[in-house]
């Protein structure tokens, strides 16, 4: 039997908010099992949908639905078919994409990547874990993937009591898969890749930048991961250096520039990002764009004047090394930074270099990370294209 749950504030759930917090809860919370599913009512007994609830985290129940109706295949083959409806006028004709984006397409906790034939799934509440062999269920019949890989390795996880692990609960992987990406092959490990094993949310944003780079001009990919962001600008830069601190992020950099027919030479440093460029500064050296994609430095809101510290110096020094009309592409997917304070990051970044930059252009996540308009949290992608104008 189904539980329920009253709500005694319920002005987020009217304007379209997935989320439910414990202090708005009426009841025991200790009365409900992790991860069970609960029909969500007022004090006035208006139903409000149905949702999984978790009483040992903050955001203790999160809605999948405002119909009363059952969470089972039927329920979750709907909600994929709709997803890839969604997707299909996105990805034209592409085999790699985001077929679920969490909240973004009203599942709350879930996260499903597709390469080609294999599907890899992240269940980041105790709600979907407990869902999951439903959804790997719908998934096998619907879309018939040669492999399913589980990858629970995110720290959030810990924040609803859940285990660490990653699994390849069907089929198996072979071989690594290679995607297409703009024209360019790029290895994907979904396995020890990090994530999913690749960031798909910036895959439109490293096509675009590419086409803004010169004939022969040289630039730098910090943060560089598997190489993408450098990789496109390679068909027309004459010399990109690679940097990541990681030997295995180096490492697949460089098998994905040897699957490629690319113009340019790449170069390849193993290095802490800071410290590469205050030696770059050191010895006066210059570029005509620069590709900033660090990791999320603010996790938590405990950690933002750390994070916003940590992309100012950043910024900074790339900016310093600049050429006049060089191109600066820099990001932050750190949902605690907003757009506006992001935006003064950089600025004050630029302003301690005496530099003064052009936005060119203001981007966000791939439209197959869809953002709810009610729901603030599912934007979290900022990336800005900037030129150096003295």
């Amino acid at each position: 039997m189904i539980s329920s749950v009253t709500v005694k504030r319920t002005s987020r759930l009217l304007s379209g908010h997935l989320w439910v917090f414990s202090n708005e809860i009426q009841e025991n919370l200790l009365n409900y099992e992790p991860g069970s599913i609960v029909k969500v009512f007022d004090r006035y007994k208006n139903f409000y949908g149905v949702g999984y609830i978790n009483p040992h985290s903050l955001i203790t129940i999160r809605l999948l639905t405002h119909q009363d109706e059952p969470i089972d295949g039927e329920f979750f083959r709907k909600c994929l078919t709709r997803a890839y409806t969604y997707r299909k006028s996105l990805i034209e004709g592409q085999q790699t994409y985001r077929l679920i984006y969490s909240e973004g397409d009203l599942l709350p906790g879930l996260i499903i990547d597709v390469y080609g034939k294999v599907f890899v799934l992240q269940c980041l509440t105790y709600g979907i874990e407990r869902l999951s062999e439903v959804i790997i269920e719908v998934i096998e019949e619907m879309f018939k993937p040669e492999a399913i890989v589980l990858r629970n390795d995110s720290p959030s996880r810990r924040l609803e009591g859940l285990e660490l692990y990653k699994q390849v609960v069907r089929g198996n992987i072979s071989k690594i898969p290679v995607i297409q990406e703009g024209g360019i092959n790029m290895e994907v490990d979904p396995v020890e890749g990090q994530k999913t094993g690749a960031f798909l949310d910036q895959r439109l944003n490293r096509i675009a930048f590419a086409s803004l780079i010169k004939e022969g001009s040289i630039g730098l990919d910090l943060f560089c991961y598997n190489g993408g962001w450098g990789i496109h600008t390679l068909k027309k830069a004459s010399m990109v250096t690679f940097v990541d601190e990681s030997q295995r992020a180096i490492d697949c950099a460089v098998r994905n520039v040897s699957l490629n027919k690319l113009r340019g030479t790449a170069q390849f440093v193993k290095a802490d990002v800071f410290d590469f460029l205050k030696r770059c500064s050191q010895e006066g050296k210059s570029y005509d764009f620069i590709i900033l994609d660090p990791p999320a430095f603010a996790k938590n809101k405990a950690h933002i004047k750390e994070a916003m510290r940590a992309y100012r110096e950043l910024n900074s020094m790339a900016i310093g090394l600049l050429r006049v009309g060089g191109l600066l592409a820099t990001s932050s997917c750190s949902h605690h930074i907003s757009k506006e304070v992001f935006l003064e990051l950089i600025a004050r970044a630029a302003a301690v270099q005496r530099r003064r930059l052009r936005i060119v252009e203001q981007r966000t996540q791939a439209a197959d990370h869809p953002i709810l308009l009610n729901m603030p949290e599912t934007e979290y992608l900022k990336c800005l294209f900037l030129e150096a104008i003295d």
